[in-house]
């Protein structure tokens, strides 16, 4: 299955996550106050994405997550500071704040499989070059900083 390392856009992944979350658990509740506070969860997933964003453009540094090979910094500082994957964190919590939307616990499957597909697919891939790329700063980085949080 290595086949599938850095190959699905994990924007992309994330969004079929979603779908999927939904078309196996489709609200039927009502949402109430649920609206509100999947609307704050969102919006701090996508704060933590942008973080991260924001980091490598300001190290000028690639964002493509497909050509981790190209990155022309290891960036640690910002948000990089607590979680070596920001940007993977910020699509996770999103997909959590989409859980409270449909109302449904076993939507939480789909956060997690989103966590396991990019961990497996993405992430252990990124290291491997960025390790490569980097070598003892990486692996000091790694040492310092957790994998999601």
């Amino acid at each position: 299955m290595d086949w599938l390392e850095h190959r699905i856009p994990p924007p992309l992944v994330a969004i079929v996550s979603g779908v999927l979350m939904w078309l196996a658990v489709r609200p039927i509740a009502p949402l109430g106050g649920r609206l509100w506070l999947a609307l704050l969860v969102v919006l701090a997933g996508a704060a933590v994405c942008l973080a991260g964003v924001a980091s490598f453009r300001r190290a000028r540094t690639t964002v493509n997550p497909l050509k981790p090979e190209s990155a022309s910094a290891l960036v640690i500082s910002g948000i990089y500071r607590h979680t070596r994957n920001p940007m993977y964190l910020g699509f996770a919590i999103i997909l959590l704040g989409w859980c409270v939307l449909l109302g449904s616990a076993w939507a939480v499957l789909g956060v997690a499989g989103f966590v396991l597909y990019i961990g497996r697919f993405q992430i252990r891939p990124e290291e491997r070059a960025l390790r490569e790329l980097f070598g003892a700063e990486f692996d000091a980085f790694c040492s310092r900083v957790r994998r999601w949080v």
